[in-house]
């Protein structure tokens, strides 16, 4: 991902910065174009993955959907041209605001997650004289073996109607004159490598189709959600995720009922690879058991390790491509002991930190890495879905800019 070159001009640009590679993401989405045409799925970027405006751009042209999770979703997409026939909204908290922005825009569809939601909105849309089109976010109560708090397809969880409402859920719908039920939709969780519970979750949808069916309930869109995974560990050797075999779960073992559409929200599986957070060393710092590299970049830039313990891929680019030369120069002011420092570069147990006065403000503990000083050049990988999206003003940071390539 990083050539000498793009180091070089790395070095005279103020950090920390977001980069984003491009051409991965271009390559990214024509992978998912290829595979899920093979099938007929339409896909649904998930906003809130990344509402970089260049991005959006590339992910619009290449004629995909918008899944939004909030008003100003919609509203980003709906700017960045997305057609409003193919932009979802989910949701469990929409307000009566977004509500009615999004039936003006008329959107192709709202995902309802209770009973009272599908009211409100049979509400508005007859205030302004419309009918909502609906589809029923239905709780499959499949384990996504993921992370608890990226988990939503449990009953425990706050998403979506479980399948014991669905009676009372439907004849609410049948006293909502200004509802239109057109669809299904799933969501069981974000970052499941293991294809076995999308497998799962087609058996389950299986079996609450029937359900429809025997009720005479014409359903003809199936939104089965998004949630595949990227990997975190080797960036560089699995840049683009394995759509083949994701979609090719869906086909073997969802029953597609005859002019069915099937529809997903794919969100990190798209825009994660391509971007990264580009950082440099403020300080090297003692510590007790490991010394620490502190960054001057920090939770504010990425949340996620603080928020759940995600891991990230940290590579000190300084160390791994200046010349021996240059390299060997700047060590000789460091009180390390340096081997060569490209065949056999030395290398030191480090706490990486940010500067955030905060003591969850931490990317990795007891890591181990080249030995590094004072202005050396960090990327933090894997960063293009939930890095910049998520990131914060706390205290008072400016927002780091964006670099693309």
């Amino acid at each position: 991902m990083f050539s000498k070159s793009l180091i070089e001009k790395f070095q005279t640009i103020e950090t920390p910065f977001y980069y984003y590679d491009l051409d991965i993401l271009k390559r990214t989405i024509a992978a998912l174009k290829a595979e899920s045409e093979k099938h007929n799925f339409h896909i649904h970027y998930a906003l809130k993955a990344n509402t970089n405006q260049q991005i959006l751009k590339i992910i619009c042209d290449a004629g995909f959907g918008a899944d939004c999770v909030s008003g100003n979703e919609v509203k980003a997409a709906l700017k960045n041209n997305f057609n409003p026939s193919s932009i979802v909204f989910a949701g469990v908290g929409k307000t009566d605001k977004e509500i009615i922005e999004s039936l003006t825009a008329d959107i192709f569809c709202f995902n309802c997650e209770s009973m009272e939601e599908i009211k409100v909105i049979n509400e508005l849309a007859a205030s302004l004289h419309k009918k909502a089109r609906i589809a029923l976010r239905i709780n499959p109560n499949v384990n996504a073996n993921t992370h608890h708090y990226i988990t939503t397809g449990l009953e425990e969880n706050k998403f979506g109607i479980n399948f014991w409402e669905l009676e009372a859920v439907m004849e609410v719908i049948k006293n909502s004159p200004s509802i239109q039920l057109i669809g299904l939709h799933f969501h069981i969780g974000s970052q499941i490598c293991d294809l076995e519970p999308f497998r799962l979750l087609c058996t389950r949808i299986n079996e609450i189709q029937q359900w429809f069916s025997s009720r005479n309930i014409t359903i003809i869109h199936l939104n089965v959600g998004g949630g595949l995974g990227v990997d975190y560990h080797e960036p560089d050797k699995n840049a683009i995720p394995d759509f083949k075999s994701y979609f090719n779960v869906f086909h073997k073992f969802l029953e597609i009922k005859k002019q069915q559409q099937v529809h997903f929200e794919l969100g990190r599986s798209i825009v994660a690879q391509c971007g990264a957070l580009i950082s440099k060393v403020l300080f090297v710092k003692k510590g007790k058991k490991t010394d620490f590299i502190i960054l001057d970049a920090g939770m504010t830039e990425l949340i996620r390790p603080a928020l759940y313990q995600s891991y990230h891929k940290i590579e000190n680019l300084t160390a791994a491509f200046r010349s021996q030369q240059d390299y060997s120069k700047q060590m000789e002011h460091s009180e390390h002991q340096v081997g060569d420092p490209v065949l056999n570069i030395a290398e030191t147990k480090y706490d990486v930190v940010g500067p955030i006065c905060e003591s969850s403000d931490c990317f990795a503990k007891a890591l181990l890495l080249p030995t590094t000083v004072r202005g050396h050049l960090f990327a933090l990988r894997t960063t293009g879905a939930y890095g910049q999206v998520m990131s914060l003003e706390y205290n008072l940071r400016e927002k780091a800019k964006t670099v693309y390539s």
